[in-house]
């Protein structure tokens, strides 16, 4: 930056400014920064789960409170068991049943082996107790089958979550008959939101053109950087954010590509569907005309520097800014590389006025 003392002399609307003041200038120069994009998108879950039922019965309890957290493996429905306890009795009798006929059924066999070979019992005979056996041995594995079930049909009847998240309401009340082929046959679903994710909508020219690629890609993990969010108060999230990926298609009626970023969201601090201000670091650096902020003065929207022209006299000029970047505000219109302008006394300059430099 360049700094110097400048002795004002000016004569103007017939009034004298002979007595000097000191200001500071700095040269406009060319600066390397990072290409800062910034979206405004809403928040969303980073997946859903559905909760159905597998059966269909009586709806006896729930154990959660709508729009509250709950943790994977969690109870939060409860089905009458009744009907699937009394399968579940009924499947284990079977299968006492089974494996005493196949107890008996075995010992036959094993009887008759050495009564075959000495001709005591005919072969005929023997091929019965040899079938009866078989056919004991695959009631029992039948029956064993049949119970599995009868458990499975009896621990249907506990719906546990099967993910950890925030759980919506459920249309079903106690007494409700719910299950498949009801009206019950989706109780309620859980959004995780451990992370959340963010779409990121850029054009697709913008994409292309900052990218450097002549295709569509569906890896961009390297054109994204410093990424934060800002929620509705303009507080800044503590967390940085990072790329997840890309989604498949481009988005035929605007033209855009969605990158899709992420945030931690331990606390469960940010909600699904609120809007936040994301920026990012767009792309490689970029060479971008910059003036200190201290150059600048803004009123009434309208931003404006005061510019040393080389015949020592002040000029005002209104601007068109860019993002700041540290001390530094991008300035997109307004001012040239290599041009000096005023960092203070701002308000003490006029158009046209005389200055002098002194070094």
């Amino acid at each position: 930056m360049l700094i110097a003392t400048i002795s004002v002399s000016c004569k103007q609307h017939s009034k004298n400014y002979s007595e000097p003041f000191a200001i500071e200038v700095a040269t406009v120069k060319g600066e390397k920064l990072p290409y800062t994009k910034e979206f405004i998108a809403p928040i969303a879950a980073n997946y859903s789960a559905t909760v159905q039922p597998r059966i269909s019965g009586f709806l006896v309890a729930t154990s959660f409170k709508n729009g509250m957290p709950v943790k994977k493996g969690q109870l939060i429905f409860t089905l009458d068991d009744a009907p699937q306890r009394a399968n579940l009795l009924a499947a284990e009798a079977s299968l006492s049943s089974a494996k005493a006929k196949a107890t008996e059924a075995k010992r036959n066999y094993e009887r008759a082996i050495p009564l075959a070979r000495i001709n005591a019992i005919s072969q005929t005979q023997l091929d019965q107790y040899t079938a009866e056996n078989l056919a004991a041995i695959a009631s029992v594995k039948s029956a064993k089958q049949n119970l599995r079930n009868a458990q499975l049909d009896e621990s249907y009847t506990r719906i546990y979550a099967p993910i950890s998240g925030i759980i919506s309401s459920s249309a079903a009340t106690v007494g409700d008959y719910i299950g498949p082929g009801t009206q019950f046959s989706i109780l309620t679903t859980i959004q995780s939101i451990d992370t959340i994710g963010v779409d990121l909508a850029i054009p697709m020219s913008e994409y292309l053109a900052v990218s450097g690629r002549n295709a569509f890609s569906y890896d961009n993990a390297s054109l994204l950087s410093d990424i934060s969010l800002r929620v509705a108060d303009g507080s800044e999230y503590p967390e940085k954010g990072f790329y997840q990926y890309t989604r498949q298609s481009i988005a035929s009626e605007t033209g855009t590509i969605v990158l899709v970023v992420g945030f931690r969201n331990p606390d469960y601090a940010l909600k699904v569907g609120q809007f936040a201000r994301i920026t990012a670091s767009f792309g490689a650096d970029k060479e971008y005309i910059v003036v200190p902020q201290r150059a600048v003065s803004q009123i009434q929207n309208i931003s404006s520097v005061w510019v040393i022209r080389p015949d020592s006299t002040a000029e005002y000029r209104e601007v068109t800014l860019g993002n700041t970047s540290g001390e530094w505000w991008i300035v997109e219109n307004g001012v040239e590389k290599g041009e000096v302008v005023a960092t203070t006394g701002l308000q003490k300059l006029r158009n046209g006025m005389k200055v002098s430099i002194t070094k």
